[in-house]
C-alpha cells in the first residue's frame, strides 16, 4: 500500500508534514545545534559512528515511505523545524500496525509540540491508513517522553532488554501501545478533551527495578 499521499496536519502553531530534500540545511543545524542534547536518546549503530549526511539520510526515508513502509515527518512550531517524527515499520494485512519515533530541539520543548505531533500522525494511520496499533518505545531514562505516553493515555505493554542501540550501547526501553478501539474519537481528540487516562502509562515496579539492574548472562 503507497503512503507517501501524508496531508499536512495543523494545530495552531503546530504543523506535522512529510519530509522533503529542501528541509536538509535546517535538518543538520539542528541536529548539530542539539548535539548534547540529542546524544543520549539518538541511534547509533553497534559498528562503530557513522558519518552524517542528512541529504542522504533523506533520500532513503523517502524511499522508504514512497514504498510504503514508513512516515518521515517534520514537525514545525511557527513556521521553524522544530524535530523530526517518523511512523516506521508501516505493516498492513492481520496485524495493522506501526511504531513511532521522534526527536525535537530544545529551544522547542515543552511547547506541547510533541504530544500533538504524536497524536496526529496516531490519528492519522489509524484514520487514512487503516492501521490499528501504535507503538512508541522508551528509555526507562527518558523522562520527557514518559510524560508524553502518560498525556496521551498509551498502555504499558513491558520492558524490553537491550532493545535499540543507543548513544552507544543496548539500552533498555519500555514499550507503550495504543489501539483503534481504545480511541474511537482520536487520540488527540480524546487528550484535548481530558479522556487519556494518564494511569494506562503507569510502570509496574518489578520493571523498573528490573530496567535498573544489568541484564544476566
Amino acid at each position: 500500500m503507497a503512503s507517501w499521499n501524508f496531508q499536512p496536519q495543523q494545530v495552531g502553531d503546530i504543523v506535522l508534514r512529510g519530509v522533503k530534500l529542501r528541509d536538509a540545511k535546517a535538518l543538520e543545524r539542528e541536529l548539530l545545534g542539539n548535539r548534547s542534547w540529542l546524544a543520549p536518546w539518538e541511534a547509533t549503530s553497534p559498528r562503530g559512528m557513522f558519518a552524517m549526511d542528512v541529504r542522504a539520510s533523506i533520500r532513503d526515508r523517502l524511499a522508504a515511505a514512497r514504498a510504503g513502509e514508513s512516515l518521515p515527518l517534520i514537525m514545525e512550531y511557527r513556521g521553524e523545524l522544530a524535530g523530526q517524527l517518523t511512523v516506521s515499520g508501516l505493516t498492513y494485512g492481520s496485524l495493522a500496525s506501526a511504531s513511532l519515533g521522534y526527536w525535537i530541539s530544545e529551544r522547542f520543548a515543552g511547547k506541547g509540540i510533541t504530544p500533538t505531533a504524536v497524536a496526529l500522525a496516531t490519528d492519522y494511520t489509524f484514520r487514512m491508513l487503516g492501521l490499528h496499533r501504535m507503538e512508541i518505545c522508551i528509555r526507562p531514562e527518558n523522562a520527557p517522553s514518559l510524560a508524553v505516553v502518560r498525556k496521551l493515555g498509551f498502555r504499558y505493554e513491558g520492558l524490553r532488554r537491550r532493545y535499540i542501540h543507543i548513544n552507544g550501547d543496548w539500552r533498555d526501553h519500555y514499550c507503550f501501545a495504543v489501539v483503534a478501539e481504545e480511541a474511537p474519537e482520536g487520540v488527540y481528540a480524546r487528550w484535548r478533551m481530558g479522556l487519556a487516562d494518564p494511569h494506562l502509562a503507569e510502570i509496574p515496579e518489578a520493571d523498573r527495578l528490573a530496567a535498573s539492574l544489568p541484564l544476566e548472562y
